[in-house]
C-alpha cells in the first residue's frame, strides 16, 4: 500500500498537466452555436426604424443575408459600423438586431453614423438574442434565403473577417452549405 502513495504525487501532477493541456489547446474565439443549421428563432418585434411595423423571422427570408447584432453601449459594434456600410454600399444585405439598447440612443446612432441595415429589430428586453445565444454585441450571423442559420461569428466584422463570411454566403447560396 505504501508504494502507491509514492506514486499519488505524480498522478495528481500529470492530472492536473492534461488539464492544462487540454485548456490551453481550446480556441476562445469559437464558441458553439446551438442555433447552426435551425432556422432563426421565432419573434415578433417592432422595428427600430418604423416603430409601428412588427418584424418577424418571415422578414428575414429571400436572400442570403447577415444578421448583425448591435447597441449604442458597444465600443466594438462602432469599431465594425464603418465597415458595415461599406458592405452595405457593395450590395450586401444586412439586418440588425439592436440588442438591449434604448430605442432614442439607437436611432440617433444610426442618424449619425449612417444606417447599413435593411430592417433593423428592436430588442430591448434581449429575449431574441437570448434565444440566438447571443454572448455579447457585436455578433454576425449568414443566414440563407430560408432564414436557416449557417454561420456565426462573435466579435467585430472587419476586412479579414468579410472574407470568410463572403466565403460562407457564396457557399451558401451556391446551395453547398457551410
Amino acid at each position: 500500500m505504501r508504494r502507491y502513495v509514492l506514486f499519488l504525487p505524480l498522478a495528481i501532477f500529470l492530472g492536473i498537466g492534461f488539464f492544462l493541456w487540454r485548456g490551453l489547446s481550446i480556441d476562445p474565439t469559437e464558441l458553439p452555436s446551438a442555433r447552426l443549421n435551425q432556422p432563426f428563432p421565432a419573434f415578433e418585434k417592432a422595428s427600430l426604424t418604423a416603430p409601428e411595423q412588427t418584424l418577424t423571422p418571415d422578414d428575414f427570408k429571400g436572400k442570403v443575408a447577415l444578421v448583425n447584432i448591435w447597441a449604442t453601449w458597444c465600443p466594438t459594434c462602432k469599431e465594425e459600423h464603418a465597415f458595415l456600410n461599406q458592405l452595405a454600399k457593395q450590395g450586401v444585405t444586412i439586418y440588425g438586431i439592436n440588442y438591449k439598447d434604448e430605442p432614442v440612443k439607437a436611432r440617433e446612432w444610426l442618424k449619425r453614423y449612417l444606417d447599413p441595415y435593411d430592417k433593423v429589430v428592436l430588442d430591448e428586453d434581449g429575449k431574441l438574442g437570448l434565444d440566438l445565444g447571443v454572448y455579447g454585441a457585436p455578433e454576425t450571423y449568414v443566414i440563407d434565403a430560408e432564414g436557416v442559420i449557417r454561420y456565426r461569428h462573435v466579435g467585430a466584422v472587419d476586412a479579414r473577417v468579410w472574407k470568410d463570411l463572403e466565403a460562407v454566403m457564396e457557399q451558401v447560396s451556391s446551395g453547398a452549405g457551410a
